[in-house]
C-alpha cells in the first residue's frame, strides 16, 4: 500500500513538470528568436551606416534697420543688425542679437547670442539650446527673465526643419537601443500588472477579442469627449477647478493606456502563440513578450506607427471604461 501510494506521487509531480519543461523551452525560443532579430536588425544598420550630416542649410535672415513687426523666421538662423519694435522668435534656428530687441527673444531648436554692445528688452526664452552673451554684462532690461531649457537641440532643430521627419524615423544604432529599451520597459510592465492584477488582465483581453468594435466605439466616444469638452468646461469653470479637471483627465489617460497597452499585448501575444507555437508550448509569458515585441515593431514602421499610437489610445480607453461591467460575452459554440 506504501508503495502504491508513494509511486502515485511520483507520478503526479512527473506530470507536473512536464508543462512547466514545456513552457521553459517556448520561452527560451521566444527570447532566441527576440536576439536574432536584434542581431538582424544590427547588421542591417551598420550595413547601412551613420546617417549623412543635413547639408542644406539656408542662408540666415539678416535683419537691418528699424522694424515694426514680429520677426518669426522657420528652419534658419535670424541675425538682428537694426532695431526690433516688437520680438523675435526662430524655430529650428539660432537667434543672433547685434542690435536692440525691444520685446521678448525666443528661440525652439535653437541658442539666443547676444553680442557686446546690444540690447533686449524683454525675456529670453531658449528651448534645446542655451543663452550666450559676450564677457561684459549683457544689454537687458531690470525687470527682464531669462527661461532656458536645454536639450536635444539637434534633435528639435532637425524636426522643425524637416517635420515630415518625425513619421519616417530612422534606423540607426540610437534607436535600435531605444526600440530594445522598449521592448523591456513594457515587457517588465506588462509582466507587473498582470501578476498585481491578472483577473483584469484576462478578462480585458477576451473582452477586446469578443467585442472589439464596441470597445473600440467607446473608445472614440470617451476620447471624443476627452480632447473637446475637457478644453470647452475648462473655460468657464475657475481657474483651481479648470486644474483638477485637466489632471483628472491626463491621470485617465496614463492608467488607461498603461492597462489598455498590456491588455492588448496579452490579446495579441495569444493570437501569436495561437499561429506560430503549439499548445503544449504556450505561456502567458510567451504571449506577453510576443505582444510586447510586436507592437514595438509596428510602432517604429515609418506612417504606420501614427495610426498604431491612435489605435492603441481609442482602444485602451475603451477597455478601461468597460473594466468594471460584468457583461455576458461568451465564446461562440464550436460546432
Amino acid at each position: 500500500m506504501t508503495s502504491y501510494l508513494l509511486k502515485t506521487d511520483v507520478n503526479a509531480i512527473t506530470c507536473d513538470r512536464i508543462p512547466c519543461a514545456d513552457a521553459l523551452k517556448a520561452l527560451i525560443k521566444s527570447v532566441a528568436l527576440v536576439c536574432a532579430l536584434v542581431c538582424g536588425v544590427c547588421i542591417a544598420v551598420c550595413a547601412q551606416g551613420e546617417p549623412q550630416p543635413n547639408t542644406d542649410e539656408q542662408a540666415p535672415l539678416v535683419v537691418e534697420g528699424d522694424t515694426c513687426r514680429d520677426v518669426i523666421s522657420l528652419g534658419r538662423t535670424v541675425v538682428i543688425r537694426g532695431e526690433i519694435k516688437h520680438g523675435v522668435v526662430a524655430l529650428g534656428g539660432d537667434v543672433i542679437v547685434e542690435g536692440r530687441v525691444e520685446q521678448d527673444v525666443g528661440t525652439v531648436g535653437g541658442s539666443v547670442l547676444q553680442r557686446d554692445g546690444s540690447y533686449i528688452g524683454g525675456d529670453v526664452v531658449v528651448v534645446g539650446g542655451t543663452y550666450h552673451h559676450g564677457k561684459n554684462a549683457p544689454g537687458r532690461s531690470p525687470t527682464s527673465a531669462t527661461i532656458m531649457i536645454a536639450g536635444y537641440e539637434d534633435e528639435l532643430r532637425s524636426l522643425l526643419r524637416n517635420p515630415a521627419s518625425i513619421l519616417t524615423p530612422q534606423w540607426t544604432l540610437k534607436a535600435l537601443g531605444l526600440r530594445v529599451l522598449a521592448v523591456l520597459f513594457w515587457f517588465i510592465v506588462s509582466l507587473a500588472l498582470t501578476a498585481a492584477t491578472p483577473g483584469a488582465i484576462s478578462r480585458a483581453a477576451t473582452r477586446l477579442r469578443l467585442t472589439s468594435l464596441r470597445v473600440a466605439v467607446i473608445g472614440l466616444l470617451s476620447a471624443v469627449v476627452i480632447s473637446f469638452g475637457v478644453p470647452a468646461v475648462s473655460l468657464v469653470l475657475p481657474p483651481i477647478v479648470s486644474v483638477l479637471v485637466w489632471a483628472n483627465a491626463l491621470l485617465l489617460l496614463i492608467v488607461a493606456y498603461l492597462f489598455g497597452r498590456v491588455a492588448i499585448h496579452a490579446a495579441t501575444g495569444r493570437w501569436l502563440q495561437r499561429v506560430l507555437l503549439k499548445e503544449q508550448n504556450r505561456s502567458e509569458s510567451v504571449a506577453l513578450l510576443l505582444g510586447t515585441l510586436f507592437w514595438v515593431v509596428v510602432l517604429s514602421l515609418p506612417y504606420v506607427w501614427v495610426l498604431g499610437v491612435a489605435g492603441l489610445l481609442v482602444t485602451s480607453l475603451g477597455l478601461a471604461l468597460t473594466a468594471r461591467y460584468r457583461i455576458g460575452w461568451r465564446l461562440p459554440a464550436r460546432s
